[in-house]
């Protein structure tokens, strides 16, 4: 039978504070039920703390193992592409939200690609396709990486201009005007808002181009290793990209925020609260006081009423912020963006990132190929071998 202890005692146990222990439940780690004898109190599946502390000791033991190499705890990879620094984004030495006040996804491909010349995701670019979305943009992607060369052997500029171009195709696939203007007037424009928005669309598509060593960046260095073809690469990032536990998690908190509109703030988290359900878009593991690149965005615009009472009542009684989950889902009930449009404002916006992981893991001599841990039954012939 389960056994639960109160957050006093699991703060304890994990070295913790309450911010983290909530970030632990939103994350489906930790399990929590109502104290059937104060309702205002949550207590905590103890089996789930112990679990927790045991793999916090484990990774303090293969810390040093971990560092530049994938057998550890953790896979390591060493980047120079993006950072976190006392819970701050930073894109090769420069902090993100800084950054998204006056960059261009351009300036930042620049920046993040270590170009010399001036990106124009113009460049190369056919007609927009007939259909719009995410089957479009992935067939498209999938028709490149067929019939695509491989890295090796080519010059960094010849490798920049390919990517201009896919990130351009990704673009058209999603929605995007034609025209040589800038890629997030180009989105305002095709999704027929007025122009004041695509300074919004400007600072979100900034603050998504990269986030460290993701699933995705991973997946897309492994194929760049492989020395696999730019919309290969590009393919693999994107395809693990679009998990509903990734960058489609915003599409999560879209359903969640329909709720809110249609049932109402306090019925929703009644509902979610009462029976341990996570919250999505609340919470991050990296930002245990709150997502930076949420807090940005947020402050640009105003939700419909009902989304922003919902925020402010989950932090209040969770502890957990809004991360950029939550502020995409809200920016798109603000704007009323097509179907899909979030996602495909992500995943344009963080093609620059899985190409700048990319063309930064073709530097590396090593394929990446981790070894498995085997944990199945022996062969008979090697459990003989003892007699």
């Amino acid at each position: 039978m389960a056994s639960w202890i109160s957050m006093a005692e699991a703060c304890s146990q994990l070295g913790v504070r309450p911010q983290t222990v909530y970030a632990y439940v939103s994350r489906g780690k930790l399990e929590v039920m109502t104290d059937p004898q104060d309702t205002r109190r949550s207590l905590y599946r103890a089996e789930d703390v112990a679990s927790l502390a045991k793999r916090k000791q484990a990774g303090r033991k293969h810390e040093t193992l971990a560092t530049n190499t994938l057998f550890g705890s953790e896979p390591s990879i060493p980047t120079a592409v993006s950072t976190f620094i006392r819970q701050r984004l930073y894109y090769r030495g420069q902090d993100a939200v800084a950054l998204s006040r006056t960059a261009t996804v351009e300036d930042v491909a620049k920046l993040l690609w270590k170009a010399e010349q001036d990106v124009d995701f113009a460049l190369g670019v056919g007609a927009t396709p007939g259909t719009i979305g995410r089957v479009a943009a992935f067939t498209r992607l999938a028709t490149l990486a067929a019939t695509g060369h491989s890295t090796r052997g080519r010059m960094t500029r010849v490798l920049h201009n390919e990517c201009q171009g896919l990130v351009g195709q990704l673009a058209d696939a999603f929605g995007a005007s034609q025209g040589d203007a800038p890629l997030h007037q180009r989105f305002a424009s095709g999704w027929k808002q007025p122009a004041k928005v695509a300074d919004l669309l400007r600072t979100a598509m900034v603050l998504l181009v990269d986030h460290e060593l993701t699933s995705s960046a991973f997946a897309a260095r492994i194929a760049a290793s492989n020395a696999a073809s730019l919309p290969a690469c590009l393919l693999t990032g994107l395809t693990t990209l679009a998990a509903p536990l990734h960058g489609d998690a915003s599409g999560r908190v879209q359903a969640l925020f329909n709720e809110v509109e249609r049932l109402g703030e306090d019925h929703v988290i009644a509902h979610y609260l009462s029976t341990g359900m996570s919250l999505a878009g609340f919470g991050h593991h990296l930002y245990p006081d709150g997502d930076p690149r949420a807090v940005a965005l947020l402050a640009l615009f105003e939700p419909p009423e009902v989304i922003t009472r919902f925020i402010h009542k989950v932090a209040d009684l969770t502890g957990l912020q809004p991360n950029i989950d939550a502020a995409l889902a809200a920016l798109a009930a603000h704007l009323r963006l097509p179907a899909d449009a979030v996602f495909g404002l992500f995943a344009t916006a963080r093609s620059v990132g899985l190409l700048a992981h990319s063309l930064e893991q073709l530097g590396e001599a090593q394929v990446i190929r981790p070894r498995g841990r085997y944990v199945g039954p022996m062969p008979d012939a090697v459990q003989g071998s003892g007699h």
